[in-house]
């Protein structure tokens, strides 16, 4: 008998140009995206049900990004996280395209100055990389510091992102 408290999650699988992408989301709500490190698969939870219908928008969007052709993501997304996760994540979409924003000027940016690894904290949970796009924080040194994909993923990305601003 099924758990009718347990959501059903869907997923699938976006290969991008740097790496695979695993796109997971429940009732067209986009809820996570992560970096594989391989063409491999990964093992999903058994309440998830892989089907590449729920996003066909996410890949469309993705595949515009990837071609230079998308600027900023327009998805319906959810996240699960702390408040103060939450108004770290939010400020962090406002971080244009092509650009980088260093983890203190991101504490500054949401009025707490002294909160700059609290928010490598939240940057380190981020459930939707590049729709978040915690690839343009780095330190205030300006040299790449901690990202989920690696750094060479994300200089990839921050170069990827400066060849079409």
């Amino acid at each position: 008998m099924k758990d009718a408290q347990i959501p059903l999650m869907y997923y699938t699988y976006f290969q991008s140009p740097l790496c695979r992408l695993l796109i997971a989301g429940e009732d067209g709500v986009l809820k996570q995206v992560r970096f594989l490190p391989s063409q491999n698969s990964v093992a999903t939870p058994s309440n998830w049900l892989r089907d590449e219908g729920p996003f066909k928008d996410a890949i469309r969007q993705f595949e515009a990004y990837f071609s230079g052709e998308l600027k900023q993501f327009s998805l319906e997304i959810a996240f699960n996280g702390t408040s103060f996760q939450g108004l770290v994540w939010s400020a962090l979409q406002k971080t244009a395209y092509g650009n980088t924003i260093s983890y203190g000027e991101l504490a500054h940016l949401i009025g707490n100055p002294k909160a700059c690894r609290a928010v490598g904290a939240a940057n380190a949970r981020n459930p939707l990389p590049l729709i978040i796009p915690c690839h343009r924080v780095i330190g205030s040194d300006g040299k790449l510091v901690g990202f989920g994909g690696g750094l060479m993923l994300k200089q990839a990305l921050l170069d990827h992102e400066r060849k079409y601003s």
